[in-house]
């Protein structure tokens, strides 16, 4: 499979067509940007560990009946993915109370909730990814009432079965974002990464940072917890 034209260039990947029309080729980058796009930086690695790990970790939730845009890895940096046109919204899960959780409700991080909470951002960079509901995402014409349901019911499932996951490898899924596509005919799928960019891993024995929150909170040791989350994933 080979790169055609460049159709787009985010914060983290590029996208690439392919001879194929119903499919794509992302390739990751080691570009990291934080706060709304305030804060840039690079993280050495960052997008081989993110292909890779994001790519292993779609085909255990293809096993568990998770519908993905995965296709197949080309190497450390690229992936063949199906062409979805992305749902506006972006799925955010939250087990445990962090980041802009606490901040918005005045609470301290590490309070584990009796069930998992889900929460939308429209995707709109000028308008800085606004918190909105169900009702807003209808009234936008975001998606429509059976895609929210099918999102909201996905977006649980994939909480499930990665959070019972990284507990075998002694971490703590504290919360994540998703993203979802419709292929051509319709079906949603999940689409984007699933990373140490986009979720919050905690050690589960020191609740150590694992993730990107390091590089946000200028904490150090970025690489070797990207590095650390390599190996637990793949030994």
């Amino acid at each position: 499979m080979e790169k055609t034209v460049q159709l787009y260039e985010g914060k983290a990947k590029k996208v690439f067509a392919t001879e194929q029309d119903d499919l794509v080729i992302v390739s990751y980058k080691d570009d990291a940007t934080a706060l709304d796009g305030l804060k840039k930086g690079t993280i050495a690695g960052k997008g081989a560990i993110n292909n890779r790990m994001s790519n292993y970790l779609m085909q255990l939730l293809e096993k568990q009946g998770v519908k993905t845009h995965f296709v197949e890895e080309l190497n450390d940096r690229e992936t063949v993915v199906r062409k979805v046109s992305i749902v506006p919204l972006e799925v955010i899960v939250r087990n445990i109370s962090a980041g802009s959780f606490a901040k918005r409700y005045g609470v301290a991080e590490g309070i584990v909730f009796d069930e998992p909470t889900i929460e939308f951002s429209y995707k709109n960079d000028e308008l800085h990814d606004p918190l909105i509901n169900s009702y807003h995402a209808l009234a936008l014409k975001l998606a429509t009432k059976e895609e929210i349901a099918t999102i909201k019911e996905m977006a649980f499932k994939v909480n499930e079965v990665l959070k019972e996951y990284f507990l075998t490898l002694g971490v703590k899924l504290v919360d994540f974002k998703l993203e979802f596509g419709r292929l051509a005919d319709g079906t949603i799928v999940l689409a984007d990464e699933i990373s140490p960019d986009t979720c919050r891993f905690w050690d589960a024995k020191t609740n150590e940072k694992l993730d990107k929150d390091r590089f946000r909170r200028d904490m150090g040791g970025v690489e070797d917890a990207y590095k650390e989350m390599m190996h637990r994933v793949f030994g």
